[in-house]
């Protein structure tokens, strides 16, 4: 087992006989020779030891996580779109999605993650042990756990931003992406409302940056990269969302995207191709919306300016 098999990288658990045959039974007994750990790391180490089969073990956790954050965050705003007073928040005020459609995108979306996500997961496992992924206790500290998600976040939207932008190329939208376009007002639930090759060649940018790092640096536990999964989802559903607060994120943060940014690109059905930040589409000049066009209009006009200046 993977867990109590820890030595090599610095974990100091006792490997005392586990009698229990129940998952408290053997927490209990864990938490006896293990006092070390925390409460957290306790119940961790006890799901790997109960399981027997690590691959068996992180598959299930993996999964069953994906889904309960995944609907867990799309529920409050699928409660949202049911009451008025949140209407003058919304971006494009006359599209309200209604019952049918959020239960017609729910079904695809479960669809998706049975017979394309599910198969990706139980394969995470033993890949990512492969390129060095740490499974075991005591968890990393929290600064480490931070900074690597933050260098993630980075990595998926770069990904993201040019395999979207690829995308929008017509035999791949027409054949793939469209899918993904047939709500030009997005919803919490959308976000993963694709077609199962987009689904793929999306998410390899959310899998594969942290296996890239690993395989660079040796360096990532499993906690990270499903904390990073948390906030990936939390990120591309409050994209959906399709609702614009005061209190936004990029309101604070100029360079995030959030829902305002990635609505346009529903809305006019090109530009806006990043997932978290701005910075590409600014420096590329794929900015979607009046602001970016009345830029653009400007852009063209100074240069005719100047072009007619040169010829006098």
């Amino acid at each position: 087992m993977a867990m109590l098999g820890a030595k090599s990288n610095s974990t100091y658990l006792h490997s005392a006989p586990v009698v229990s045959d129940t998952y408290w039974g053997q927490f209990d007994e864990i938490s006896k020779y293990n006092v070390s750990l925390n409460y957290f790391e306790r119940l961790w180490l006890t799901w790997y030891t109960f399981m027997q089969n690590d691959v068996l073990a992180t598959g299930i956790m993996s999964f069953v996580m994906h889904e309960v954050v995944y609907f867990g965050r799309s529920l409050p705003w699928i409660i949202i779109d049911c009451i008025p007073y949140f209407r003058k928040y919304k971006i494009q005020h006359a599209k309200i999605p209604t019952a049918k459609e959020q239960w017609q995108c729910a079904l695809l979306v479960l669809l998706s993650h049975f017979t394309v996500e599910l198969p990706q997961i139980w394969l995470f496992h033993p890949m990512a042990q492969y390129f060095g992924l740490s499974t075991t206790v005591p968890f990393p500290p929290l600064h480490k756990i931070i900074y690597q998600i933050c260098i993630f976040f980075v990595l998926e939207d770069t990904w993201h931003y040019w395999t979207h932008r690829a995308m929008h190329c017509g035999f791949l939208y027409k054949n793939i992406h469209k899918i993904h376009h047939q709500y030009s007002a997005p919803f919490g639930l959308a976000a993963e409302y694709a077609s199962p090759l987009e689904v793929m060649m999306l998410g390899l940018g959310t899998v594969g940056s942290p296996i890239l790092w690993c395989a660079i640096t040796g360096d990532l536990h499993i906690l990270t990269m499903y904390l990073w999964i948390v906030c990936r989802l939390f990120q591309a559903i409050d994209a959906h969302s399709g609702y614009e607060f005061p209190w936004s994120l990029h309101h604070v943060l100029p360079f995030w995207a959030g829902a305002e940014h990635h609505d346009e690109h529903h809305e006019r059905f090109i530009g806006n191709y990043a997932s978290s930040f701005r910075w590409w589409d600014y420096f590329l000049d794929t900015e979607a919306g009046p602001e970016a066009s009345k830029r653009r209009r400007e852009r063209a006009l100074a240069k005719k300016a100047k072009e007619a200046k040169k010829a006098q």
